[in-house]
C-alpha cells in the first residue's frame, strides 16, 4: 500500500510548523492522488513544487460527488456518505486509515470538552437514518471512550428526563448535550428538563426537522432559555462528510481551527484570492487529517473571517443546494 507511515504522526505533531506539515502532505497528494495531481497540474504545480500556503489549489468539495478521492494503491477501511435521498448525488469519503479520523475527533473534542469532565447525551434525528454517517461514527467513538460509561444516544422523539441526567451527575460529570440544531429545539419543545449547572449544549447546525429560517444567535438564545444554560455555554460544531476534522466555537458564533487545519475565505469568482477580514466569500479548508483523500478543499459554504483568524459560517453559498437546510449549515 502506498501509505507514508510517518505522515499520520507528522500531521498531529504541533512541534513541527504547519508550513512543514502541509508541504509534506501536498507532496504526497501530488505524487499519490491522481485526481488532485491532475487538478494541481492546471495551476502548474507538481511533486517538486514548494507552494506557499496561499497558493495551494483548493479542490471544489463537489469533487467528492464525482470522483474517488484516494491515494494510489490504498483500500478504504471505512466509507462515509453524506445525507440525502436515494435520488440525490451524495458525497463519498473513502478513509484509508480510520485511526487518523479517531485521533482528529478526540484531540479537538477533548481540547474543548475534557474527557474526564463531560458525559455526552447525543440526539441525532435524521443522521440515525444514514448508516454511512461520519457524525454517527464520531458519536459512537466518543460515547465508547467515556471512562464513566454514562455517555449515550438519547431515544428519538422523547424528552430529556431527570432519570437520564442523574447517573451522570452522581458520577461527578457534567452534561454535554450534542445534536443537530433543530433537533435540539424539538427536544426542548418536548418539555425536557432544565440541564444542571455546568452543562453545555453543542449544536451541529443541521436542520433536519424544520424548514424555517433562524439566525445562529437566535438559535443560541432559544437553546439557552429552554435548557436553562448560559448562552456562552451554547457551542457550535462545523463539520461535514468531506472533512475529517471538526471546528468548534468558543461560546460565541466564531469558529477556531485545530492546529492541523487552516481556514481561509476565498473569492467566489476567483478562489485563488483570499478575502479580507469581514468580507464574505467561500470557506476554504486545509485539513491535514484528510491526508489520504484530499486535504485541500473549497467548500460551498459562505463565511467571513475576523482579524484574529476565526471564521463565521453564514450558510450555503448556492441557495439552490441546501440539502434540507435553508439557513444554518447542514452537517452530513
Amino acid at each position: 500500500m502506498n501509505k507514508n507511515p510517518n505522515l499520520p504522526d507528522l500531521i498531529f505533531d504541533e512541534s513541527i510548523s504547519f508550513r512543514d506539515r502541509y508541504r509534506e502532505v501536498f507532496e504526497y497528494q501530488v505524487l499519490k492522488n491522481p485526481v488532485y495531481r491532475k487538478f494541481a497540474a492546471v495551476f502548474g504545480l507538481n511533486e517538486v513544487s514548494n507552494p506557499d500556503i496561499h497558493n495551494i489549489p483548493l479542490l471544489p468539495v463537489r469533487a467528492f460527488k464525482k470522483a474517488k478521492l484516494l491515494g494510489d494503491g490504498l483500500n478504504p477501511e471505512i466509507v462515509f456518505k453524506s445525507s440525502g435521498t436515494s435520488k440525490m448525488q451524495r458525497s463519498t469519503h473513502y478513509l484509508a486509515d480510520a485511526g487518523i479520523y479517531r485521533k482528529a475527533i478526540r484531540k479537538e473534542f477533548y481540547r474543548h470538552f475534557p474527557r474526564d469532565e463531560f458525559s455526552i447525551l447525543s440526539y441525532t434525528p435524521g443522521y440515525s437514518d444514514n448508516p454511512d454517517s461520519s457524525l454517527i461514527w464520531m458519536m459512537n467513538d466518543l460515547i465508547a471512550n467515556d471512562p464513566s460509561g454514562q455517555s449515550r444516544f438519547l431515544p428519538l422523539n422523547k424528552k430529556v428526563t431527570q432519570k437520564q441526567v442523574n447517573p451522570i451527575v452522581q458520577k461527578g460529570n457534567k452534561i454535554l448535550l450534542f445534536g443537530a440544531a433543530f433537533g435540539l429545539l424539538d427536544l426542548a419543545d418536548r418539555k425536557s428538563i432544565a440541564l444542571p449547572d455546568g452543562s453545555v449544549v453543542v449544536e451541529t447546525g443541521g436542520m433536519k426537522t424544520y424548514r424555517r429560517e433562524i439566525s445562529r444567535q437566535d438559535l443560541r438564545n432559544k437553546l439557552s432559555d429552554r435548557f436553562q444554560v448560559p448562552v456562552d455555554s451554547i457551542y457550535s460544531e462545523y463539520g461535514m462528510c468531506e472533512l475529517l476534522s471538526q471546528f468548534y466555537t468558543d461560546g460565541t458564533e466564531w469558529f477556531g481551527s485545530p492546529h492541523w487545519a487552516h481556514v481561509t475565505i476565498r473569492h467566489a469568482d476567483n478562489p485563488s484570492l483570499e478575502c479580507r477580514p469581514g468580507e464574505e466569500g467561500k470557506i476554504g479548508v486545509i485539513d491535514l487529517a484528510n491526508l489520504y483523500s484530499c486535504p485541500f478543499i473549497l467548500t460551498d459554504d459562505k463565511g467571513i473571517m475576523d482579524h484574529q483568524g476565526r471564521f463565521k459560517v453564514l450558510g450555503r453559498w448556492n441557495k439552490n443546494d441546501l440539502r434540507g437546510c435553508n439557513f444554518l449549515i447542514d452537517r452530513d
